[in-house]
């Protein structure tokens, strides 16, 4: 789980340097966040999963499903909160830097 995470991350960041070399300092800002709003839903979903499977008595499937629903529900929030709160938002590299991160962990089905 945490190589996941940790590839969106570096995912996020490659899609920022791309965006900002293309775009400008806005288009790197942007991409940073939209990245961000995948990559720390996931992460706290990541830990809420492993917190989980140390208790006795291992994973719980509910706790997989309310992980899931606050994953989204957060990841909604944070596109919502850089929408209003960053004004010179660059939608495409906010979209851009989202889906990169988004379908990163394709990488990690090719490397083996």
């Amino acid at each position: 789980m945490l190589r996941i995470v940790l590839l969106q991350l570096a995912a996020t960041v490659a899609a920022g340097c791309v965006a900002g070399l293309i775009g400008g300092v806005h288009a790197f800002v942007s991409a940073i966040l939209g990245g961000l709003c995948c990559v720390v839903p996931n992460g706290l979903f990541a830990l809420r999963l492993f917190i989980g499977a140390q208790k006795p008595g291992g994973a719980n499937p509910m706790t997989f499903f309310i992980g899931e629903f606050m994953k989204i529900a957060l990841t909604i929030a944070f596109l919502g909160a850089v929408a209003t709160l960053y004004r010179d938002l660059n939608w495409l590299a906010l979209i851009a830097a989202f889906i990169v991160a988004l379908k990163s962990y394709i990488i990690l089905l090719f490397r083996h």
